[in-house]
Order: structure tokens, then sequence, then C-alpha cells
């Protein structure tokens, strides 16, 4: 059982992450990947996505075993950070000291590989092996995905700010599921061991997880930043393979369709190269049309190409998200 403990203060400082966090989600996928249950939700995308992980899944599926603890490092975004380069950035700067402790905790429950020992010490080179694995997860897992993932967390995350409005932050608590329990001032989770976890003052971060299965989960450390990641409700289908390319696609071109989709969380031209396994003079090429047409905005610093979705182009990604 989880007790997460509210003062006052923190009962004025819950609010709900603004949309997926792709750390969480790279990491509960992981483990769901290696799990059986949930077959209705995620049986069909575990036979579509094992055969394409050999690689990916050999490095992270150590760090995140299907039960158990998993350590904090790989999910240091907590939804703050808006970007997945943000995100992985933010990962790969751990201090090694925090590597040691965390991958020493893992041990005790789980056998690591051999390379493990150098990541705790902090290796430049194992390090940039973990940001490749997690680059390509997200490109050969998450993005052909990502509409559905985006517009599922979207609605969870209207349902919990509708629950806010119409009943205030108890009705918010209360509302989180059967696994959740409200009893002031503690808030009871069904967890599979005992955790207790007092927010003195410093609130909470609800984060909707589309892969989060089947109890909610946080950090394990208490002194981190707050967050409680719980699951949410799928559409039935979801991992279907679509059929053509939508109807951006038809009007962009597909390849300039998702282009647009991956700027609405911004992503450099590498990070867009990688996703969408075409080279960085085409990414280029096709970045300067949708500037051009005012859909995108791009900032250049430190030698890097950042792109970002205009209010134009934002506006356009929601229609046809929410086009019936």
């Amino acid at each position: 059982m989880l007790r997460i403990h509210f003062t006052p203060e923190d009962l004025t400082r819950v609010r709900v992450a603004p949309g997926p966090d792709l750390l969480w989600e790279i990491s509960n996928s992981v483990q769901t990947l290696q799990r059986k249950d949930g077959e209705r939700v995620f049986g069909a995308w575990r036979r579509w996505a094992r055969p394409r992980l050999p690689e990916s899944r050999e490095l992270l599926s150590p760090l995140l075993p299907p039960y158990g603890y998993s350590p904090d490092f790989l999910t240091p975004s907590a939804g703050e950070r808006p970007t997945f380069r943000a995100a992985v950035d933010a990962l790969l700067g751990t201090e090694p000291a925090r590597l040691r402790a965390e991958l020493a905790r893992l041990a005790r429950s789980a056998r690591l590989p051999g390379w493990a020992a150098s990541l705790a010490r902090g290796d430049t080179e194992t390090l940039t092996r973990l940001g490749d694995a997690l680059h390509a997860y997200q490109a050969r897992a998450l993005v052909p995905h990502w509409r559905q993932i985006r517009a599922d967390v979207e609605a969870d995350r209207a349902r919990r700010l509708r629950d806010l409005m119409d009943g205030g932050t108890e009705a918010l608590l209360t509302g989180l599921g059967p696994d959740a329990r409200w009893r002031p001032p503690v808030l009871e989770v069904t967890y599979p061991v005992e955790q207790c976890l007092r927010l003195e003052g410093r609130g909470l971060v609800l984060q909707p997880s589309f892969f989060c299965w089947p109890t909610p989960t946080t950090l394990a450390d208490g002194a981190l930043r707050p967050v409680l990641v719980h699951p949410i409700r799928h559409t039935p289908g979801w991992s279907a393979p679509r059929t053509g390319p939508g109807p951006l696609g038809r009007l962009l071109g597909q390849t300039r369709a998702e282009l647009l989709r991956a700027t609405g969380t911004g992503c450099s031209t590498v990070e867009a190269a990688r996703m969408l396994q075409v080279t960085h003079p085409a990414v280029s090429q096709h970045m300067n049309v949708l500037r051009a047409a005012g859909l995108i905005t791009t900032v250049r610093t430190a030698g890097r190409s950042f792109h970002l979705a205009t209010a134009e182009g934002r506006a356009l990604l929601a229609a046809e998200e929410h086009r019936p």
C-alpha cells in the first residue's frame, strides 16, 4: 500500500500534468512489454512491438524489470520537461553518485548485465548508448501510436479537471479509480510494497499515463518532486495499424504530417530524422515548407535547429485529433 499524506497546503497544490510524459511512457511501456497481463488492452501492441525492438530491449529491459523496483533516474521529468530531447538530457546528466546508489538498489532485486557497472560509474560511452536506445525505442514503439497516446491522455486530463471544477481537490483524488481511496488527509493507493510519501507542502503532480498498468506508481525516493502516475482509459482497438495516411497526411503529405506532429511537443532536426528514418537534409527541406506556411517556428542554438509548432500548427493538429 502507498500512503500519500497531505497537509492543507498540499491540497491547494495538486495539479494534473498537461500531457503525456515521454520518459514515463517509455518506462511504463518497457515494463508492460515484458508482462502478460492486460492482454485485452496491450496484447496486439506487444505482438507488434517485440520484433521491432531487439537492440533497444536489450539495453532498457534490464533497467526496467516488469515487477518491483526500477531506478528513479530513468524518469526525471515529472511532466516538466517540454521536449523529448530535454527529458533525455536530464536523464543522461544524472550525477554518478545517484547512478551508483540506484543501480545498486536495483541489483539487490534483479540480475544486471555487465555493462551496468560502467553505467553506474557514469561512463560517457555507456550513457550515450542508453540515450540512443531511448531515442530508438521512442521512434519504433511509441511514435507510430503517439496520436492515440496523446489523445487518450488528454481525454483523461479533461475528466480530471472536470472533477476538480465540479467537486474540488477531494473529488479529483476520489476519482482516480478503484485503486485509490481518499481518507483525509491520506490518499491510499494499491501498491506492491509498503511506502509512505509525505508531501509536506510540496504538492502533488497527477500524471496520466497510457502505458501505466495495472495500478498507479510513483518514485521510490520520497525526497524527489512528488508525482503519482496513474492508468487511464484506452480507446478500443487503439493498436490497430493505420489504413492510409489520414486526413493530415493527405493534405500535407505523410512525411510533412509526421514532422508537424513531432513539432507539437518540439523536436530537433536530429530527433526528427531519427524518428522518421529520413536524412537530415530531407527534414530541413520539409521544415522549410512548414515554416513558410506559418505552421512551425525554428530556433537555432549551439549549432542545432529546434522546431516547435506555432498556434496555427497546433490548431491543425488539434483539428485532426478531434475529427470523428
